[in-house]
């Protein structure tokens, strides 16, 4: 039987432009729940074709942008900085690109190149190019060690290096390490002041008091928005995870978490919160939630009863209420699932994920607000560890082990590399 043609409707070209982001987003959605489905050999294609596609989303995301910039003239542009200057020439040694190459990629004049070359070893205060050397006299291996350790996990800050470092053994201030990793970010802006009516607050007296409880939506691809009505994918699964989890807040230690397909109610959560009980062996006073229609109902208040537990709710405006947990979900998200190639489609390798995440969070990441130890260790009121090795010949030891040279060791917690386990080792 001949096939019919398709007949396309004589106002088309109207809705060409439209057509084509329709077509966009449902390959896009069309790809990630075909990746999120492959499992075995079929995952490490599916991982190596989203690595690949990235690569092209981010040259024509660069592309754009030069675009842009050529339109002005050079006269017109940013200046680079000098500490800028010296990691253009550092990139060009490192890819081996010509002063042409060179000026085309950073749009700049050759002869500016050139002129930057004549005077690399330029003397004085205030240099044309200059790199930014550390004001104490630590090796070049304890440099490397810092700037190897920023390369490899470049989402922790320099507080979070600094006390990696001194649990493995080696002190350095949060200063140094800012240095040393040649961040530029300049001076931030004052925030604006804002007025905070005093209320009665809930104050965390020991660990297990105070839990706080919210939920989140991790999508499985980058983003839930479309360009079709009403904007935006279905928040449930196959599109997205629905994320609970319960953060104590004196000790910071991840007391419990869940998955779900959708939304879940109010029995879902009460069920969630009796696993949470049962596996920590502690039953909080009070629970911090938002006013969502899980908590904010009389199902929720009458569970707590039973269980001889205070719900409190978050106030709209208040920066301290439902905060502690909320920053929790930040790092999950930029330490785990935006991390992940790909987001698992199944339920149990979900589970599996956010699971690695929750033990390696509780025992091997040093919290800020905990001056290092990690949310397990003041969980069970034990210190932070108290090896330590000092590099400086001319430091006073104070109990420190002297050693000439450390190794950095890096293994991952259930062979997931955003999932760093340091150790420092003497070097032969």
């Amino acid at each position: 039987m001949p096939r019919q043609p398709v007949r396309l409707p004589k106002q088309r070209s109207r809705h060409v432009k439209s057509g084509i982001l329709h077509a966009v987003a449902l390959a896009s959605v069309a790809l990630s729940y075909a990746r999120g489905r492959a499992t075995g050999e079929r995952r490490l294609r599916a991982e190596l074709d989203q690595a690949n596609s990235e690569i092209a989303l981010l040259r024509e995301e660069l592309a754009i942008k030069d675009s842009r910039w050529e339109r002005s003239p050079s006269r017109r542009r940013p200046h680079y900085t000098p500490i800028q200057r010296m990691r253009i020439f550092q990139l060009r040694s490192a890819r081996g690109w010509t002063i042409t190459k060179t000026a085309h990629v950073f749009l700049l004049d050759e002869q500016t190149l050139l002129e930057w070359m004549s005077r690399l070893d330029e003397p004085g205060a205030r240099p044309l190019i200059q790199t930014l050397e550390p004001v104490n006299r630590h090796p070049d291996f304890v440099r490397c060690l810092v700037r190897q350790l920023k390369t490899l996990f470049p989402s922790m800050g320099s507080v979070r290096i600094a006390q990696t470092l001194a649990r493995a053994g080696l002190q350095l201030g949060a200063t140094t390490i800012r240095r040393i990793v040649r961040e530029k970010n300049g001076p931030q802006p004052d925030a604006p002041a804002v007025a905070i009516v005093r209320r009665r607050r809930v104050v965390a007296r020991y660990p297990g008091h105070t839990w706080h409880l919210d939920l989140t939506a991790v999508p499985v691809r980058s983003g839930l928005w479309v360009p079709w009505l009403p904007l935006s994918l279905p928040q449930r699964w196959p599109f997205c995870w629905c994320v609970a989890v319960v953060v104590d807040q004196v000790s910071r230690v991840l007391i419990g978490l869940a998955v779900f397909r959708a939304q879940p109610d109010s029995k879902q959560i009460q069920e969630f919160l009796d696993r949470a009980i049962v596996a920590s062996r502690h039953s909080p006073r009070y629970i911090i939630t938002d006013r969502g229609r899980q908590f904010w109902c009389r199902s929720f208040r009458r569970w707590c009863k039973r269980r001889r537990i205070r719900p409190r709710y978050g106030v709209l405006g208040e920066p301290a209420s439902i905060c502690i947990v909320e920053r929790f979900i930040r790092s999950l998200k930029q330490e785990c699932t935006r991390r992940l190639m790909l987001v698992p489609l199944s339920h149990g390798a979900m589970r599996r994920e956010l699971g690695n995440y929750a033990i390696w969070y509780n025992r091997s990441r040093p919290h800020v607000h905990l001056f290092g130890r990690t949310p397990q260790e003041a969980f069970d009121g034990r210190p932070a560890p108290r090896r330590r090795f000092e590099t400086r010949p001319r430091m006073p030891s104070r109990g420190a082990e002297r050693c000439d040279s450390l190794g950095l060791v890096v293994d991952h917690l259930g062979e997931r590399e955003h999932l760093p386990v340091i150790a420092l080792r003497r070097a032969a």
